[in-house]
């Protein structure tokens, strides 16, 4: 069965302009988070230039109507520009510049970080520019398996990787669902509404979040005491207040629990 040639796949395996450099499996993944904005007047910021293939086929695949900045550190970059795309000169390690992008662009419905790939750049303008994607917009960051690479500071579970930093905000997004004071909701919490993972890309698309609510509908199904008297939001009680002491101690140590119902 022939594999389904998506816009951006049979444009890649079209192009006959400037070069692109993408691993197999990105295609899908770009086509399952950004199709939403195909046709609209949207502002996209990819980190990363290379020999602006990408920012070609940016280009077509959005419509000449969007707005299209990116950033990267060769000054040869600026040959690029035309009348649709603007690029900045300037490093993404630079919080400095970073900031001075974001006052000169409008806030961005798509921002793609393919830039230098080292764990202290992925980092920093994750913590610089996540806070300028629009609302409802879409963070992608490509070729994390750098994270994995020694050559970039990475290394399985390794402290200060991107991967790793990534893993925090897993627990971000529920933290409206914490018990512990230590642990509180944040802008994060409040702004990313999913994260993605996939081999080489992580990706999180956001949305204003409230505190969940936990909602009932229906009948009940069996008549008995416990289910009779069901009230969404109240949490099981445990009688053993000793164990439930312990379990607090081991939370607070961030140690195992153990089965004690």
């Amino acid at each position: 069965m022939r594999e389904k040639q998506t816009p951006l796949k049979k444009y890649f395996f079209d192009n006959e302009k400037n070069l692109i450099n993408k691993w197999d499996h990105y295609f899908d993944i770009y086509e399952r988070h950004f199709k939403k904005y195909k046709g609209r007047d949207i502002v996209l910021l990819e980190i990363g230039v290379s020999h602006g293939g990408s920012l070609q086929m940016w280009s077509d695949y959005f419509g000449d109507n969007a707005q299209i900045y990116a950033i990267d550190n060769d000054p040869r970059c600026k040959e690029f520009e035309k009348n649709n795309i603007k690029i900045f000169i300037g490093s993404q390690s630079d919080k400095n510049f970073l900031v001075q992008v974001k006052d000169n662009i409008p806030k961005v419905d798509i921002l793609i970080d393919d830039g230098g790939h080292f764990m202290s750049q992925q980092i920093i303008s994750f913590e610089v520019l996540f806070d300028h994607i629009q609302d409802d917009g879409v963070y992608l960051c490509e070729d994390t398996h750098t994270s994995y690479w020694l050559q970039f500071g990475g290394g399985y579970k390794r402290n200060g990787t991107f991967i790793e930093y990534s893993k925090n905000l897993i627990d971000t997004l529920n933290a409206y669902h914490s018990e512990e004071k230590r642990f509180k909701v944040d802008y994060y919490t409040k702004s990313i509404n999913s994260i993605h993972y996939y081999d080489s890309i992580f990706v999180i698309e956001k949305k204003n979040r409230s505190e969940p609510k936990n909602v009932i509908s229906g009948k009940i199904s069996f008549n008995n005491s416990l289910v009779s008297n069901y009230k969404p939001n109240i949490k099981p009680f445990h009688k053993n207040k000793i164990l439930m002491y312990l379990n607090k101690i081991l939370r607070a140590l961030r140690l195992k629990s153990f089965i004690w119902r």
